[in-house]
């Protein structure tokens, strides 16, 4: 049964886009790529000696309202995908995201014990979408 680790190792998903998901508390492996932090608050216990290589995007993650509201709860993940979902649509740090994605492979970095309900797990299923149209100007 494949977990929110293995996600490189399927020919469709967020692994077919050069995305992989990984705990900051998990060796660097040499597929990673580029390693992306995308949590809001430094993982507990670790030093940033310790994710060096890693570059922090904590503006991608959920607001802290969001987050604090989802507290992890496996029974709030429906709702949680789709609120952070509409905050990704007019968050501007996607794009920087979407452009590591486009240069090479990207790792997604979290804290979180879930592996199958948390913030990277729902970015690199919204990455795997098409980005939304850019609104006319008029």
């Amino acid at each position: 049964m494949p977990t929110a680790n293995s996600t490189d190792d399927r020919p469709e998903g967020p692994g077919a886009l050069g995305v992989r998901i990984r705990r900051a508390y998990e060796p660097r492996q040499p597929d990673d790529g580029r390693r992306v932090l995308v949590d809001r608050l430094w993982p507990r216990g670790l030093s940033k000696h310790d994710l060096e290589d890693v570059i922090w995007i904590r503006d991608v993650a959920p607001s802290a309202d969001l987050r604090k509201w989802f507290g992890h709860q496996p029974e709030r993940w429906v709702e949680f995908r789709r609120r952070y979902f509409a905050e990704l649509r007019v968050n501007p740090a996607v794009k920087m995201l979407r452009d590591l994605i486009a240069a090479g492979p990207v790792t997604l970095i979290y804290g979180a014990h879930d592996e199958l309900h948390n913030q990277a797990v729902a970015l690199a299923e919204y990455l795997g979408q098409p980005p939304p149209p850019k609104a006319k100007s008029r």
